[in-house]
Formats: C-alpha cells, sequence, structure tokens
C-alpha cells in the first residue's frame, strides 16, 4: 500500500514539475503514473547499482552526488518514456530531482511526526 502512495505522490510532484518548468513536458496523467512507476523500478534496481559504481565520487562530495544520480534516473525514466515525457537537458533534471527530494523529505517528516 505504502508503494502504491509513493507512486501516487511522485505522478503528482512529476505533473507539478511539469507545469512549473517549461523544459519538462508530461502529455498526460496517465503518462505521469507510468513515469513515477518507471522511476520506481529505476530506483529500485538501477540506482543501487549506480550507487556502488560512483561510491568514491559520493564519499567525496559528501554524498551531494546522489542528487546528480537522482538526475540521472530522472533522465533515463524520460528517455524510456519517449515523446510522452520529456525533460529539456541535466539541469532541469537536476532540478526536478532536487524539488522531488526536498518535497519527500518533507512528506516523510510528516509522516514520521504522526
Amino acid at each position: 500500500m505504502r508503494w502504491v502512495a509513493h507512486i501516487a505522490i511522485n505522478a503528482v510532484l512529476l505533473l507539478a514539475l511539469a507545469g512549473y518548468f517549461d523544459s519538462i513536458y508530461l502529455s498526460s496523467v496517465g503518462a505521469a503514473l507510468v513515469a513515477s512507476v518507471l522511476l520506481s523500478f529505476l530506483n529500485t534496481f538501477v540506482r543501487p547499482l549506480l550507487i556502488l559504481l560512483t561510491l568514491p565520487v559520493t564519499v567525496l562530495t559528501f554524498g551531494l552526488f546522489l542528487f546528480v544520480i537522482n538526475a540521472i534516473t530522472l533522465a533515463m525514466t524520460a528517455w524510456l518514456m519517449g515523446s510522452s515525457f520529456q525533460i529539456g537537458g541535466f539541469r532541469a533534471a537536476l532540478f526536478a530531482s532536487l524539488a522531488i527530494s526536498l518535497f519527500h523529505l518533507i512528506i516523510e517528516s510528516v509522516r514520521k511526526e504522526k
């Protein structure tokens, strides 16, 4: 049940980011849901491999390189989605991944207070 809520929250965040940033395009709510599911799978399977491969850089940057890895997984999601989800460059992916991370941090802190 928590995974479904996480997918829905990511879909809403992606739709909000698409409305806020001109360089992010989502064709529909369904595309946002599919992108959210795909991003979840990439975060589950590809992100740990990327973290392992870039561990020295991540340690040297005190973990800030994880934002770059998040941007890479978001860009991979857009690439896999094709024309229904587009990100206009790495900078947009980085800002979007920072915003998603910030919103998830806020949501988790509110959830833990209850």
